[in-house]
């Protein structure tokens, strides 16, 4: 038997000290928290996404009775940037979110599906996409969405 190491490196910032592109990019994220439609988890969740180009898009988790028709923030932007802009790289992504009391004071980390769709777009595009978890206390930045999925399945693995 021999033993694998991982290793993950996560910087933690206070908002202040993102430099000024990073710092935008979680006050829209913020602010996408606005558009979530959370009528029955009251839990809102916020994306913003730059793509290649500087362009920035948002997305809401949008709920349903029906369990599990509902979506993820992460998931609503880069589907509606893929969508609309296939051909753009997303470069970065940052997620923010509130419950009744207000915004999060950890930061918000997205679901095994929100990461497998991220690892997808790295994977795509062949380059990383930076992750910004934004919380009220401080801010994760991940350097690749890879980083939070250490052991991942991507294209490559069905050449075998």
């Amino acid at each position: 038997m021999k033993e694998i190491g991982l290793h993950i490196k996560i910087h933690f910032y206070e908002m202040e000290e993102l430099p000024k592109e990073e710092r935008e990019l979680v006050e829209r994220a913020i602010a996408a928290t606005d558009h979530a439609y959370a009528k029955y988890s009251n839990f809102r969740v916020g994306a913003a996404i730059r793509l290649s180009d500087g362009s920035v898009m948002i997305g809401a988790n949008q709920e349903n009775a029906a369990f599990p028709s509902g979506l993820c923030a992460e998931r609503t932007a880069i589907f509606a940037a893929q969508a609309q802009y296939p051909e753009k790289a997303i470069t970065m992504l940052a997620v923010a979110a509130r419950n009744e009391n207000g915004l999060l004071k950890e930061p918000v980390t997205p679901c095994g599906s929100c990461r497998q769709v991220m690892l997808e777009v790295e994977d795509r595009y062949q380059q990383p996409m930076k992750v910004l978890l934004y919380g009220t206390d401080g801010v994760y930045v991940i350097d690749s969405a890879k980083d939070m999925v250490p052991l991942s399945f991507i294209s490559e693995n069905l050449k075998g």
